[in-house]
């Protein structure tokens, strides 16, 4: 079936708090996609972020965002006052000020907690015990961080680090109503994210998640399962995770994280990989794997270099993971990103897992040499993106581009104007023969430099973008039915 989606974080609603919420404004915006007659809404990882705000740097890959967490409704069950949290309110609501969420919302979830009776919510102690293998963990480590003003995991002292048994029962005794503070959280982030998607699969909307290939060094599920990753005896990292030196990064990405030790991932059967997933279509409909060509061969960097410059391309589990998720989980729906530094053993990794691949339309746009990204070159079992979090928008891309790359663009859409260019891309993926295209909302609202959600290797200004209430208008819906009913792709159930 032809359909269509739109691309929108979390983080990047409205909302008078500083950042976007699983509250009213997520709500309103399954109605405007019911309106705008999509299926699909596509958001970016849901994990607790950590140093960079990065959602592909996370804290855990299991948890959720504290920060997503409506304080409106937890007020609505009598656990806060509107007056407690309107502080929260930032000067500029277009931007999400992070280092203000750091500091402040945990203070307001703990008042929250402070009021908060389990012995009322009997659905506390069942989503405790049926999250166990994980929130035990994540909580844990969450509390030690606390008390340890937040440092990484492998600076604590050594008792703690290298997790002993006797200290950390001790620990726990000490410091059971902090740790029960990370398990509310989990508790009511859950409990809020699944009546949203219940909400939206009632009105024919499907969510895609994604979930990164690797997880953060300062994660729980390294500190609770080191086995797991290439470690040496003293914890550290032998080595990291990036991607070598490319036109578009003369030294590489050095992404920093600890690479798993799939030999004995694999003699357990995958099972860390088989929750993960197990647990993320708990979250989504659709599951997007990050940097799936990591799975084929990826590319491996000695531990404290500077750069990604003298890396080493390894071997990886290959279709014996992905067959393993079919006979356990059965035929999961799994999108692909099959971006980056692409070899016929990846193509054929694809093909072998029936997965869905990527085509990023911005990619294909070389005035001399044919490509895979563009139209007439798309297969019906991809997806198609304008762009992604990754990329610039429509606009300034064009923006970006030389005279001939630009005289390439208007010949193959067939315009003239250059303030056309961004309804001409939509359209094109719209057009296309893949069976879904997705387009992020900043290219729909046409806009420039100040929608890019990410500029990747970069810190700092990545992550922040939002919406301004009142932008999903009723003129902006019409368009977009109107484009999608012109090339079929109109949901049926919406």
């Amino acid at each position: 079936m032809r359909a269509s989606g739109i691309l929108l974080p979390i983080s990047s609603l409205p909302s008078p708090y500083g950042i976007g919420t699983l509250g009213k404004e997520a709500f309103a915006f399954v109605d405007f996609l019911k309106k705008a007659g999509q299926t699909y809404w596509q958001v970016l990882p849901l994990g607790p972020t950590s140093y960079g705000d990065s959602p592909y740097q996370t804290f855990s890959a299991f948890a959720g965002n504290p920060y997503f967490i409506d304080l409106d409704l937890l007020a609505q069950e009598g656990l806060l006052k509107e007056s407690e949290y309107r502080h929260l309110e930032t000067p500029n609501p277009e931007l999400v000020d992070y280092e203000y969420q750091y500091f402040y919302r945990f203070k307001v979830l703990r008042l929250a907690y402070f009021r908060f009776s389990p012995e009322k919510r009997p659905d506390f102690e069942t989503f405790c015990e049926n999250n166990k293998k994980w929130l035990d963990d994540y909580s844990l480590f969450m509390s030690i961080k606390g008390q340890n003003n937040d440092q990484s995991w492998w600076l604590w002292e050594e008792k703690y680090k290298k997790r002993d048994f006797q200290a950390l029962e001790e620990y726990i005794s000490k410091n059971a109503s902090d740790i029960g503070f990370w398990k509310f959280v989990q508790y009511y982030f859950f409990k809020q994210w699944l009546a949203l998607k219940q909400y939206a699969n009632q009105n024919g909307i499907e969510i895609i998640g994604d979930i990164p290939i690797y997880v953060a060094q300062d994660s729980s599920d390294v500190w609770s399962n080191p086995d797991d990753w290439q470690l040496d005896e003293n914890l550290d990292p032998i080595r990291v995770a990036g991607c070598p030196p490319d036109a578009f990064a003369k030294t590489g990405q050095l992404w920093g994280n600890p690479i798993y030790n799939y030999d004995k991932m694999e003699q357990e059967g995958f099972s860390w990989w088989l929750d993960r997933i197990k647990e993320s279509f708990k979250l989504y409909d659709i599951v997007r794997i990050d940097h799936f060509r990591g799975f084929e061969a990826y590319y491996a960097i000695p531990y404290g270099d500077p750069t990604a410059e003298f890396g080493t391309w390894v071997k990886g589990p290959g279709m014996k993971l992905f067959q393993r998720v079919k006979d356990v989980l059965g035929e999961v729906r799994i999108i692909a990103e099959d971006l980056g530094f692409l070899t016929p053993e990846v193509y054929q990794l694809l093909a072998d897992t029936g997965y869905p691949g990527m085509k990023i339309l911005q990619f294909g746009f070389d005035p001399y040499h044919d490509s895979e990204y563009l139209p007439h070159n798309f297969k019906r079992n991809s997806i198609v993106y304008t762009g992604t979090h990754d990329n610039m928008t429509v606009r300034s891309w064009f923006k970006s581009l030389n005279e001939a790359e630009k005289a390439f663009v208007k010949a193959y859409l067939d315009f003239e104007d250059d303030n056309l260019v961004v309804p001409k891309m939509i359209k094109a993926c719209l057009a296309s023969v893949c069976e879904m295209a997705v387009i992020p909302l900043q290219d729909y609202l046409e806009q420039g430099d100040e929608g890019r959600i990410n500029v990747p290797s970069t810190l700092g200004g990545n992550w922040v973008w939002r919406i301004k209430k009142g932008v999903l208008t009723e003129e902006l819906h019409q368009k977009i039915y109107s484009w999608c009913k012109t090339y079929r792709r109109i949901n049926p159930n919406g």
